[in-house]
């Protein structure tokens, strides 16, 4: 059986593997399978890809990212500038939506408003922010327009589930209500729980996912 010591160990070592992670500022403490990481890095990405790096150790139920991003002082640039680039990312990124999304920045901290038709737009926009320099934090807050409900949409995303090689279908349940769905159940991995909100995002006229699997320590 896994120990929290094995756990921590394991998720400081993929740190150090990670090449995108400078893990020398970020401390790593687990407790239930928990894991917390705390510390600071300069680059807003490096947050999130230190996140990522430790939902894929084995073990790992959860992770609280309490990361705090520092921008070099020399590297600080004022909120215009970080707003004209977020602009120019999303045109890139959405050259067709670009225009319904608005960022609203200060302190580099950036708040996405506006609405698209696809979670997967909206996906798009936030990871396309997070990568301009200077950006602190991201909330996104960019809402879906509704393109009407499918009524089988619970049995479109449990015959997503069974094609999915990741994802163990026996083991995870969906509630559909209208536009709304909610996943309950246990898998094996944080891969795994992600896989299975993607393909419940992609059902056609779904709104809102609400995932409550957990993750099996």
């Amino acid at each position: 059986m896994r120990t929290d010591s094995d756990t921590q160990r394991d998720v400081e070592t993929e740190l150090r593997w990670t090449p995108d992670v400078n893990e020398k500022d970020i401390a790593v403490k687990v407790n239930g399978g928990v894991v917390t990481l705390t510390g600071y890095v300069p680059r807003y990405p490096d947050k999130y890809c230190a996140e990522a790096a430790a939902k894929r150790v084995v073990g790992v139920a959860a992770v609280a990212n309490d990361i705090e991003v520092r921008v070099p002082t020399d590297l600080i640039r004022s909120d215009p500038e970080i707003a004209r680039d977020a602009v120019a990312a999303l045109k890139f990124e959405l050259p067709v939506s670009w225009e319904r999304v608005k960022p609203i920045v200060h302190d580099g901290r950036v708040v996405l408003e506006g609405t698209l038709d696809w979670h997967d737009q909206r996906e798009r926009a936030e990871s396309a922010v997070h990568r301009v320099a200077g950006v602190v934090s991201v909330r996104n807050s960019i809402q879906l327009m509704h393109r009407g409900t499918r009524a089988d949409v619970k049995q479109k995303i449990e015959e997503a589930f069974r094609r999915n090689a990741v994802i163990d279908a026996e083991h995870v349940h969906v509630d559909a209500s209208g536009s709304q769905v909610t996943l309950r159940g246990e898998v094996r991995s944080w891969a795994e729980r992600d896989q299975a909100q993607q393909a419940a995002w992609a059902a056609p006229g779904v709104l809102s996912v609400k995932n409550e699997l957990t993750v099996r320590v």
